[in-house]
């Protein structure tokens, strides 16, 4: 970082009166802060690192008030550096600002296969950090375990489930994938079945695998109860929202048996809750049907929630979720992208595979591309057909496909005629300044994030909803209110 850079971010800081997923402000015109070891880890464990500010005051409105000795403060901070697993190797940067002198120390990325970055006086499981927003939040065991596999390649797919046996797979359907193996693999031919189900992770010492059993187990469910794919169709647009009738659902239904059976069950499911428009072309009169949503596009969304789930302990008591509602379909696989893969990255880069002896098996089972082939075709099928382009969303336990059966693009959705008694409701209700999780919860809405795409923001740029906090629009506090 230039001294010129260090004084803009200074600036930008009091400017937007709040630090940043990247920015950390410590005042340290007394002492070195003593405990920076959340922000060391949590910088160290995201992608783009992070910048620790010294010389400024969060409780005086960001005030420039200095450090109490520069060439102090930079061994201090080194010395927690050091304290870190792996070491942080900090960069700093000092200058003169408004009479004062602050510091910068840029924190660099770790390599993914080094995370997590934690403080070795509290140990993986409590010195573990991630960054949210201008906090520092404890790792989940599940987010450990997501670098812990990746760096130690270990593959949920291949886990052995101790109460099955080989007694328990189809013969029929696992002889005929040997003998289509034998075929095209001549050197299989001269291993025995035993040896064969060994070499391809279908069993691991004589008990099958997670692979194993969901491609050829007569019934997966019955060790595996909850890997399987639920299904509903809503009458509106959130979870909650009910027809005429007073109808949650639609349709609902459990697809279970192996990932052959559940894709086939998945696909006829979204077939039939699908509307189709049928379109005479004028000159020859041939008809065409068209589906609300690509099938393409389904098809391999489905395809990759089977093959690319998270299928660790962590996630095997949720199923995948395919929620139909009135404006789009969501795809919900358990577990976040896996590896260094980032959501802009999806399409464009190949991705570590997380489960590669399933999807071997599971491309042959049913005719799925195993070549990184699935994001772009849900891309182009979506643009073919005239709609947005899929939205992809990684969170911390799972991973969404959105697909929009309207042509606007839904980054800035508009209250329609069909929520205008929920947003006037709303306004009602928000006469009292109310949080976030407040107008979810009111609304009926299962998420913050629904609520506040669907109903706050649209409120706020209509000038209809108003902040409380205008200069912190995502700040935790933050509350809404009207006048009406």
């Amino acid at each position: 970082m230039q001294i010129e850079d260090l004084i803009e971010l200074a600036k930008r800081v009091q400017a937007q009166q709040a630090e940043a997923q990247t920015v950390e402000v410590k005042a340290a015109h007394r002492r070195c802060p003593s405990k920076l070891r959340d922000t060391l880890s949590s910088f160290s464990n995201q992608n783009s690192g992070g910048i620790l500010l010294f010389g400024l005051d969060e409780n005086e409105h960001f005030a420039a008030v200095g450090v109490y000795d520069l060439q102090d403060l930079q061994k201090k901070v080194t010395e927690q550096c050091n304290q870190m697993q792996p070491p942080v190797r900090a960069l700093f940067t000092t200058a003169e600002y408004e009479g004062v002198w602050i510091c910068s120390a840029e924190i660099p990325s770790i390599a993914y296969a080094e995370r997590p970055c934690y403080y070795i006086g509290a140990g993986i499981q409590n010195g573990s950090y991630v960054r949210v927003g201008d906090a520092d939040r404890h790792m989940t065991d599940y987010e450990i375990y997501c670098f812990e596999a990746y760096r130690n390649h270990m593959h949920d797919d291949e886990r052995v489930i101790e109460r099955a046996t080989i007694g328990f797979l189809d013969k029929d359907l696992l002889n005929a994938f040997l003998t289509e193996r034998r075929i095209s693999r001549p050197q299989f031919a001269q291993m025995n079945d035993t040896q064969a189900m060994e070499m391809l992770s279908i069993t691991r010492n004589g008990v099958p695998t997670i692979a194993g059993l969901l491609n050829f187990c007569v019934y997966p469910q019955g060790f595996l109860p909850e890997l399987g794919i639920t299904g509903i169709v809503v009458p509106g647009t959130e979870i909650g929202d009910t027809a005429d009738s007073g109808a949650r659902f639609l349709d609902n239904k459990r697809m279970e048996g192996t990932i052959a059976n559940m894709f086939s069950e998945a696909m006829a499911f979204c077939m039939r809750n699908m509307k189709t428009a049928t379109i005479i072309d004028p000159e020859t009169g041939k008809r065409c049907d068209k589906t609300e949503y690509p099938v393409s596009a389904i098809r391999e969304a489905v395809l990759n929630a089977l093959i690319h789930r998270d299928y660790s302990i962590y996630t095997e008591g949720t199923p995948i979720q395919i929620d139909f509602f009135s404006d789009r379909l969501e795809i919900h696989s358990p577990g976040s992208l896996y590896g260094r893969m980032s959501v802009e990255d999806l399409g464009f880069a190949h991705p570590d595979a997380r489960n590669p002896v399933l999807a071997v098996i599971t491309e042959s089972l049913t005719d799925a591309e195993h070549r990184y082939s699935g994001i772009p075709t849900m891309r182009r099928a979506m643009q073919e057909a005239g709609l947005p382009a899929p939205v992809f969303i990684n969170r911390q336990n799972e991973f969404v496909v959105v697909l929009y059966n309207h042509p606007a693009e839904p980054e800035n959705p508009v209250i329609t005629s069909h929520t205008a008694d929920k947003t006037a409701a709303l306004l009602q209700f928000c006469r009292t300044p109310r949080t976030r999780k407040e107008i979810a919860d009111f609304l009926g809405i299962g998420t913050v994030y629904h609520a506040n795409k669907r109903y706050i923001q649209p409120l706020v740029e209509q000038g209809r909803l108003k902040l409380s906090i205008p200069d912190k629009p995502s700040s935790r506090k933050q509350t809404y209110t009207t006048d009406v």
